[in-house]
């Protein structure tokens, strides 16, 4: 059946300016954000497609995964912020920017062909993945809020089947996780879950630390590339005394029917063991209509060509009427002794370059200069769970408490909005007395088992074991 693409413009006053913005995320919120506080009445619609509605502030998520900050305390709503914004529930699929049109598949499954007169692109980038027996059918992302959710529930019900087991192979299974992937998010997610693991051993005392195993897998000969080899060391070291076991060097060669098989370069030997909770953190992938399905020039990692002011295109080669930002795009980093550095797919510089992408979009409808994206590092903080962390700048090198406190700090007056701060906040500070709530939610992702068994939530599971939400370890 032929699918139906309606054709609609963007709303407009008789002289504003049509501005689409592809993607909610980091980049794509700060630019309508600023957008909105810097355009005039009148002066242009500027008009944001995203499937979500809300923006994930992704460097929380790794405390999300622990508990140690709520699922919605780290999104924040794009209606309720951008209240003059035209909001697009959906995903969009190509971008015609010869002729000026995107075509969005709304959330409802319609296509629609939308026009415009400025386009930027900030549609984010998706998680790496690679053609590994069994990971399609066992690993959960680690760059969404609900991936984050799943995670922790996952965890906390395994640890309520494992109480019920003797000690043995079907408990150490359902309480073995892996994470493939030594980057932030990676080290991060590894250090919080292991800090929430070891936490709940107070709660479980059929458990011992005997049974639990985390695993982070890394295909490189280091961790944390953002940092020098000593501080990425220490955490190495630091992580292992806690009871994690480091594979670097090394890659997943297959993950089928929950069996974790890992490969070195340097052997032809392999080590193979049982798995409860895959977690794939290995990096970001290219955005699939940025890389293949749009007209604007892109590079050989399917990241849009800016120039350093942001516009699409080369000094020689501009294109009109086009900008990107953020992790899709090949932004030049001027802050570099390096010569032809491109900027690296953090928070740090999709914030900014959003900010001074709205800066430089009305620069540039007022015929004045813009100006190009410069940023020194503020340096790289990472948690590695409750009380332990490590902060880099330059020389200068900070662990544990303090570190952490760093992270925290700093990421609080980083996440966007009052709002969203007070509520992070609120949710710390109670943790300092009660303690990380320690209920886990994983029915919610089948909210109609319960009434179609009548009362029972786990009824459909046990008739259907393919639905669990973790493996039977029998």
């Amino acid at each position: 059946m032929q699918e139906v693409v309606t054709r609609e413009a963007l709303p407009q006053e008789a002289t504003a300016k049509r501005i689409l913005i592809v993607g909610g995320g980091y980049a794509g919120f700060y630019t309508a954000w600023g957008l909105e506080k810097k355009l005039h009445r009148g002066e242009a619609e500027v008009t944001l497609v995203d499937p979500h509605g809300y923006m994930t502030y992704q460097p929380f998520l790794p405390e999300v995964t622990a508990g140690s900050i709520e699922a919605r305390h780290v999104m924040v709503s794009l209606r309720r912020h951008l209240r003059r914004t035209t909001i697009i529930a959906g995903q969009t699929t190509s971008i015609d920017h010869a002729h000026r049109t995107a075509t969005v598949r709304t959330n409802d499954g319609a296509l629609r062909e939308i026009g415009y007169d400025t386009i930027v692109v900030t549609a984010g980038a998706v998680t790496r993945t690679f053609p590994v027996p069994g990971v399609a059918d066992e690993a959960i992302g680690l760059k969404h809020v609900e991936e984050a959710v799943a995670i922790r529930d996952r965890l906390l019900t395994a640890f309520d089947q494992a109480a019920l087991l003797p000690p043995g192979e079907a408990r150490r299974r359902l309480l073995t996780v892996t994470i493939v992937g030594g980057g932030f998010t990676g080290v991060e997610a590894l250090g919080e879950l292991l800090s929430l693991a070891t936490s709940l051993l107070r709660s479980y005392p059929e458990l011992t630390f005997g049974d639990l195993a985390f695993h982070l897998v890394d295909a490189s000969e280091r961790i944390l590339p953002e940092v020098t080899d000593e501080p990425g060391r220490w955490v190495v070291r630091h992580l292992e005394r806690r009871g994690a076991r480091i594979h670097l060097g090394t890659q997943v060669v297959s993950a089928a029917d929950g069996r974790i098989t890992l490969s070195t370069r340097e052997s032809s030997s392999t080590e193979s063991y049982n798995n409860g909770l895959l977690i794939w953190a290995a990096g970001n992938g290219s955005n699939p209509v940025v890389a293949r399905n749009t007209d604007l020039p892109v590079d050989e990692r399917g990241l849009v060509r800016v120039r350093a002011d942001l516009r699409v295109g080369s000094d020689e080669h501009p294109v009109p009427d086009a900008w990107a930002a953020g992790d899709n795009a090949a932004v030049p980093d001027l802050a570099s002794p390096v010569p032809g550095a491109r900027t690296v797919p953090n928070a740090q510089h999709a914030v900014r370059q959003g900010k001074l992408l709205a800066a430089n979009l009305v620069a540039d409808l007022r015929d004045k200069k813009v100006k190009p994206y410069i940023h020194h590092s503020l340096g790289t903080v990472a948690t590695l769970g409750i009380g332990q962390g490590i902060f880099q700048y330059k020389r200068l090198v900070i662990k544990g408490f303090l570190a952490w406190l760093m992270h925290r700090g700093y990421h609080v007056l980083a996440v966007p909005t009052w709002e969203r701060k007070v509520r992070v906040l609120l949710v710390w500070v109670s943790a300092v007395f009660f303690g990380r709530d320690i209920v886990p939610l994983a029915t919610v992702q089948r909210p109609r088992a319960a009434f179609l068994a009548g009362g029972d939530p786990f009824a459909e599971t046990a008739a259907r074991p393919e639905l669990s939400v973790v493996r039977d370890a029998g």
